[in-house]
Order: C-alpha cells, then structure tokens, then sequence
C-alpha cells in the first residue's frame, strides 16, 4: 500500500496531465521578434550551450523536475533519465523528500543515475530542510546540482500543507553549506524583483522564477481539496515573461525559466529575456505518457534544431548575440514594465 507521500506523487503526475493545455499563457505572446531578411550566418556557426555556474549545458534547456517517490513514478523516471541520455540534455528529479522518509522509496530516484550515469542531474527538496537532508538528496542522485523550491502558495492550498514559511535563514546556510550549485526555485507563481533581490542579500546565485502560465498547483491543489477549494488563488502570481523582465533589475543572480514553455521560439524568447537555462515539465511529461520514449526523442531533438535554426534566422551565432536583437511588445506587457519601472 503506498504511504500518504507517495500517493501525492502519483496525484500531481496524473493532475498535471490532467490539466495541461497546449497553449499556455505564460506571457510570450506578448514579445515578438523583428525579422532579419539578412542574416548573413550559416546554422553552422550557432553555438547554443550556455553555463549555470561551472555546470556547462551544451544544450540551454533541460527536463525540469517533475517525478519520484512511488512505483509509478520511478517508471517515469527511468524513462525521462533514458530520454536525457539520449538526447543530451540535463534532468531535474522531483522532490526527494519522500525518499529521506521513506528509504523504500529511494529507488524511484536512483534510478535516473543508474541509467544516465554522466549526465547532468539536478537534485531537488525544499527550502525547510537540514543541511544533513541536503547532503542525502545530493548524494542519492550524485547530483550535478541541487533545486530548493519555495512553494508558499502550493502548501497554504494543499490539504496537508504547511502553512509557516520561515525560510530565508535555512536557506543561507545551504548556500554557505553545498559546494555545488544551489537553485532556489519558485514553482508556477513567479518571482518578483523584491524577492529576487532579498535571495542576492543571502548569497544566492542561481534562481528559477517559475512563472505562471505551466503546471498550475494551485489548480492541482484545490482539485485534491475537492469541496474546501480557495479557487480565488487559481490565477495567483505573475507569468514567465513578467517575471524574467522582473530578473533583469537584479543584476549578480543567474536565472533559470520555467513556467509554461512549450516550443523552441519560447525557449529563445526565454533567453532573450535572460535566462541562462529553460526547464521544461508539462510539455515532455505529457509527449512521455501519450507518444512514448522514442517519439518525445525526437521531439526533443526538433527542439534542438529549432532553436539553432531561430537563432540563424535572426543572424546570432550565440546567447551573448540574441540578447542584442530588436523586439517589439504588446501595450498590456508594456503597461506592465511601466507599472513595475522597468526599463
């Protein structure tokens, strides 16, 4: 019988397909790039690898965190860890947790070692944990890197959630503890320029904003409430786009995208924007369920060859060169950038 932990893991996996829509609304809509009828480049020369602290990435996006802690999800784990090898890009596993409670369960994210024994694996737990907690995560996985998410309005919704959130001080000692790279991430609600800076104040380097407009916990939340639901919350936050313009008045902090991305043009926006990684969870979960291994391969592999080929018709041979290209924007995001003084 799988304990309480478990069944919530295999609960998010099955609301998060539930409820994912193919047309986000993360905000990229709002930002369009102006054309390049000269690029003057051959795809050749597009060199798309990008660095989060010592960590090279050789391609800028990478299967966000999402499964582990039960049966169902070590099956899917097994497999995204293949489609990482396969395809080259790092992974991110889901809380563990559930694995420091329940060591029955560690297999579920061993696993994605086991089959992907040198690629780049992101650990992950929350920001309420101990620095021995810490160190188990990062050597259950031999993890490249470590996540800390910060969910305050996923735990007030759940139904067995917590509802203190005294983190910042934890926090600084991970940073102070883990010699690999720490990422502080928010998960679908979006980061405000405040507390990105505040996460500076204490050392931070790497954050994931986490942006609204993907996998909507505060949907997933209230559906498990079932009659107790705070549906006012359900569109709480501010989108992708909105909160990686809010990253750019934080100047020292590496920044990660996630939150609703779900193609190469979306990705390039992304880090157009600033972002130094995309981390991408609903889109490859549901092509992994529906299509399959080898189908989401190739899919990831299109992506690949997407985005080497955006950057060619724009005539930018890398990241530093996108980030110079002319764009335009829709009066409500610039509305938005006036309200918040962003320039």
């Amino acid at each position: 019988m799988l304990n309480q932990h478990s069944h919530r893991k295999d609960e998010h996996v099955s609301l998060a397909k539930k409820f994912h829509q193919e047309n986000s609304n993360a905000g990229f809509d709002d930002i369009r790039f102006m054309p390049n009828s000269l690029p003057e480049i051959s795809k050749k020369e597009v060199d798309i690898s990008t660095q989060i602290g010592n960590l090279k990435f050789n391609i800028p996006f990478y299967i966000e965190a999402m499964t582990g802690g039960s049966d169902f999800t070590k099956k899917l784990n097994q497999k995204l860890a293949k489609i990482s090898k396969d395809t080259g890009i790092a992974m991110a596993v889901g809380s563990e947790s559930v694995a420091l409670k329940y060591p029955e369960t560690s297999d579920s994210f061993t696993i994605a070692r086991k089959v992907n024994p040198k690629g780049i694996l992101i650990a992950n737990l929350g920001a309420d944990v101990s620095l021995d907690e810490v160190d188990d995560a990062i050597k259950l996985i031999d993890a490249n890197a470590i996540e800390i998410h910060i969910n305050a309005v996923q735990e007030i919704i759940m139904p067995e959630g917590a509802s203190v959130f005294k983190w910042i001080d934890n926090i600084q000692k991970i940073v102070e503890h883990v010699t690999i790279p720490v990422i502080i991430k928010e998960v679908g609600f979006g980061m405000d320029s405040e507390s990105l800076q505040r996460l500076k104040n204490i050392s931070v380097k790497y954050v994931n904003i986490g942006g609204r407009g993907g996998t909507n916990f505060a949907q997933i939340e209230n559906f498990r409430r079932k009659n107790k639901e705070m549906k006012y919350l359900k569109d709480w936050g501010i989108n992708t786009v909105q909160s990686l313009y809010e990253s750019q008045k934080v100047n020292g902090v590496q920044i990660i995208a996630t939150g609703g991305i779900t193609n190469p043009l979306e990705i390039v926006k992304s880090l157009y924007l600033g972002a130094d990684a995309v981390g991408i969870a609903s889109e490859i979960l549901v092509s992994l369920i529906d299509n399959g291994v080898e189908k989401t391969e190739i899919m990831i592999n299109s992506w690949i060859d997407g985005i080497k080929s955006i950057f060619t018709i724009l005539g930018v041979q890398n990241i530093q060169e996108l980030r110079t290209k002319k764009t335009v924007l829709s009066p409500e995001l610039l509305s938005y950038l006036q309200q918040r003084h962003i320039k």
